[in-house]
């Protein structure tokens, strides 16, 4: 069996480092904000803290995190809101940073009847409503991450030309369309696209064996892909949880976990 390198010619090669190098950085952007950005779970007290010190840029309140397996394309846990205000407060803070609090644990809270408690879920909530409208801070409630839109256009780029390449772009050597294809998509957080950026051409020139007559071409199939993509999923969740446990929020944030 002979072996045969595959490398494209010089000027083309260097057009697809030159796309490749700017794919990174675009992940590497969208990450860097995804994780900045991040809702982190603080203390009753220190809500209302920054709260009274005016530290709070946009705030939300809602019942429950939107849940679920790690998102692909850097998606932000969002809050889901039905009926009363509360229990969960969350609040951006000047340097960007979200925060969030659950408002039915708190050591104490004096209620003065300023804000009406039938729109919220309990004192807690009623509490810090009212150092809101003390602060002169009710109008600031809205979206909590304003960079949310810039990473979701930075994620469905990255995506597009993704698709464009491999429906496209010359023909993979390690894997089929269809593997790059269900492995980029159903792995999370874009980790898919980063492997196939270091491992399949037009990015890199793999060294692959010649096909012996009669045989049938040696890639990774669609099925693989989809199995690969999912495993992936699976273990990259249960490392996040491990990590979240033992790093906690400031380095390892998941509202929801």
């Amino acid at each position: 069996m002979r072996v045969v390198p595959v490398a494209p010619a010089g000027r083309t090669w260097r057009r697809w480092g030159v796309l490749r190098l700017a794919l990174v950085l675009l992940w590497l952007l969208a990450a860097a904000i995804s994780w900045w950005t991040a809702p982190r779970k603080q203390s009753y007290e220190q809500a209302k803290a920054d709260v009274a010190a005016g530290h709070v840029t946009a705030y939300q309140w809602g019942d429950s995190w939107a849940t679920g397996s790690p998102r692909p394309w850097f998606g932000v846990s969002g809050l889901r809101a039905s009926g009363t205000l509360g229990p969960l407060f969350a609040w951006r803070t000047p340097d960007g940073r979200v925060y969030w609090t659950d408002t039915d644990y708190f050591d104490q809270v004096t209620t003065t009847g300023a804000v009406d408690p039938a729109n919220y879920s309990g004192p807690g909530a009623e509490g810090i409503a009212q150092d809101l409208r003390a602060g002169g801070l009710e109008h600031r409630a809205g979206e909590v991450h304003p960079l949310g839109v810039a990473v979701t256009v930075i994620g469905l780029a990255l995506a597009a030309v993704f698709l464009g390449v491999v429906v496209a772009g010359p023909a993979p050597v390690l894997g089929t369309r269809w593997f790059w294809f269900w492995l980029v998509y159903t792995a999370p957080y874009g980790l898919g696209m980063l492997f196939w950026l270091s491992r399949d051409r037009p990015w890199s020139r793999p060294v692959v064996p010649e096909a012996m007559p009669g045989d049938r071409e040696r890639r990774d199939r669609g099925i693989l892909g989809l199995c690969l993509g999912i495993l992936a999923t699976i273990l990259i969740s249960l490392l996040l949880l491990m990590l979240h446990g033992a790093l906690g929020d400031r380095w390892v944030p998941m509202p929801d976990a």
